[in-house]
Parts: C-alpha cells; structure tokens; sequence
C-alpha cells in the first residue's frame, strides 16, 4: 500500500512493512517480471489486468524469482483502498492464496477541493480498528506517545522531501525530479516514520544544496526542463531516462514521485493530531485519490513555479488510474494553456509493451521541434 499509507501505526506495533508494489517494480527494473506476469496469466488473470498484480501474483503464488527468493508470510495484509479499486482485489487474492487475516480501509474518494470532517472522523474510526487489530495481533498495548515519536520522524523527513523537491527550481536543477525522485520515493514511503529516513534526506538536502552552490545538475548540460506525469516502463528504466538525456532534458517536477504524498505542498504528520494526520494524508494529500481536476491544477503549477519548457505524459497500458483521462490532459495543455505536451505509451512492468524504435522516434522528434520553436524565438 504505497498511496497514501498509514504505515505509521504499524510501526508503532513494531511490525515490519512489505509492500507487494516496490516488490513488483523491483521485479521489473531487475528484468524478472515476464515469466511472472505470464504465470499469473495461466493461473487465469487477464492480460488487461494490472501488470503489477501480475508480477506479484506470479512470484507471491509460485516459486518466487531467481535469486531473489519468495517475501516471508505475513502475518497480516493491510489494504487501503485510495483512488484504486484493484488494490482490493489484489490484497483480497493475497489474503485468500495465503490465508491470511484481511483489514480492509475503505477511504472515500475527494469529491470537492478538501475533505469533509465526516470523511475524516470515517477514516479515523477505520484506523482505531486498525489499531485494535495489530493490538491483538502483538499482544502490545497501543502507544499515543509512539505514535506521535513516529510522526514527528516522518514529519522531518518530509522536510527533507520537500526541499529536495524546491531545489530543483533552480537551474539547473540537482537532480531529475523524476527518475531521481523515484529513487528518494523509496525512503519517503518505505521508510517513512523511522531515524533512517531522516538521516537519508538531511544527507540528500546537503548533497543537493552543494550541486546548486556549484552549479551542476544530473547531466553535463540542461537544456530542456519537463515536467512528467505518470510512472515509467521499469523494464526499461535506464533506456528511457537516456532518451531524454541525449536530449539535455531534465524532469524538474512529477506527479507519480507524489502517490505517496504531495509534500512538496506542505502538507506534514502532525504529532499532535496523528491519527487525524494519517486520514487526511490518506484522503487527500497524495496523487491517486483526487479529480482529474486536481491533478491538473497540480501539473499547472509545477509547470509554472518550476519555469518548465513541456509537459511529458507517460501512458501506461495495464493502470487505468493513471491513463484514464490522458489524451484530455494533453490536449488541454497543449491547447488550452500552450504548453508543449509529448504524450507516449507502454507499460511500467510488462516488457511487452515497449517499442524502443518507436518510443525513440516520438521523443526526437518532440524535442526537435522544441528545439526549433526555441530559435524561432531568438531569430
């Protein structure tokens, strides 16, 4: 469960997290996912399904992978449902194939700019029986205090997040707010609510604040700065950031590095309130459980509080939560508020679906006509 989380009061049980969508990404980005993907097929899921229940279906239910062996049984599946319907299914078919307790938090989608206080008091009311679950599952007697340690750690390291996010404002930027901040969305989710994640973001902040001071950035020159929605093709991950790079692009800003949290915002866990923190983070302050609308206000101001030059869209074949809607955010970025929009396609876990020929000619051919439009402008 890494959109919108409450990961937070599992640790103050002291239980362990495994998240079965890192463990299918990393199974892409290592070039394991195929066979999986395939035996979950024979086990009879469709080839529309999400490539990412695939991949675990296949390694969860079969023999794991090679080299990398099986996650240990858990002793308890916890699913949240924020903005995607298929994590229920996928953590109902985890609980059955394993047979394994199930709780299950139904979060309410955003139907307005915020929140109601009865969306929050039902999800609060959801994580108390989350609570007493893990309390009967450990025998330990839930600790407020805990509790509140532990969202003041993730409060720090969203700190952290959010000003490695700002850095790249700058030009150029540290890092590529997109493939890069994929990397710190490990910590920032993973982690979260522990000393490591903070100790890892104050040594990012300061590695990122030296780059500015001395001018550099991930590649010898930015030429182009983008901002990019959606996840990548993880098969090919180091592929596809090369076909930018060539180009001098840089991603200054990315809606997918926020799934599990807009930090960059300013929303943080607030000790004084945690449990009503973790429902509003759940409801609202991440990507996936909010209108298109949103997304696109979001988008906008990355855009413009980013200084970016064109918006990328990655569309991906098996998440319907992130493609549903794309060609209609293209063309109001492109048509509406003029800014250069490249829309390409595949998927983020199966290989099958990736045309490197393909996906190279599109992205040329778009920087080259941003390139173009550039000395347009200086003739």
């Amino acid at each position: 469960m890494i959109s919108g989380n409450c990961v937070e009061i599992l640790r103050a049980f002291d239980i362990e997290p495994a998240f079965p969508e890192v463990n299918a990404l990393q199974l892409a980005i290592r070039k394991q996912s195929l066979p999986l993907i395939l035996k979950a097929e024979e086990m009879g899921y469709s080839s529309d399904n999400c490539a990412y229940v695939k991949a675990d279906a296949g390694f969860t239910f079969g023999e794991g992978a090679p080299g990398v062996g099986k996650i240990p049984k858990p002793s308890l599946i916890v699913c949240n449902f924020v903005g995607c319907n298929v994590y229920i299914k996928w953590f109902e078919h985890c609980a059955e194939f394993l047979n394994v307790p199930l709780t299950m938090l139904d979060v309410p989608f955003v139907r307005g700019d915020r929140p109601t206080d009865g969306d929050v008091r039902y999800v609060v009311a959801q994580l108390k029986k989350l609570i007493s679950d893990c309390e009967k599952l450990t025998g330990k007697k839930f600790d407020i205090d805990r509790l509140r340690e532990i969202c003041r750690l993730s409060a720090k390291a969203e700190d952290g997040w959010q000003r490695c996010k700002d850095l790249c404002k700058n030009t150029p930027a540290p890092m590529d707010a997109y493939f890069d901040a994929i990397n710190l969305m490990g910590p920032i989710n993973v982690l979260r609510g522990t000393q490591d994640a903070v100790d890892f973001f104050d040594v990012a902040v300061k590695e990122y604040e030296g780059l500015v001071k001395d001018k550099k950035g991930p590649i010898p020159q930015e030429k182009f700065r983008m901002v990019v929605e959606g996840p990548p093709p993880y098969p090919f991950y180091r592929q596809f950031r090369d076909l930018f790079a060539s180009w001098g692009a840089v991603a200054v800003q990315s809606t997918y590095s926020t799934v599990g949290g807009i930090w960059e915002f300013g929303f943080r866990h607030d000790p004084k309130n945690p449990l009503e923190s973790i429902a509003q983070q759940m409801l609202m302050e991440n990507l996936c459980n909010r209108s298109l609308l949103d997304r696109y206000k979001q988008i906008r101001r990355y855009v413009e509080d980013w200084k970016a030059d064109a918006l990328v869209i990655h569309s991906v074949k098996s998440c319907r939560l992130f493609s549903a809607g794309q060609g209609d955010m293209r063309d109001y970025f492109a048509n509406e508020l003029g800014v250069p929009t490249l829309l390409v396609e595949s998927d983020l876990e199966d290989p099958r679906y990736y045309a490197q020929a393909m996906m190279k000619n599109r992205i040329d051919a778009f920087f080259e006509s941003l390139e173009h439009r550039r000395l347009m402008r200086r003739a």
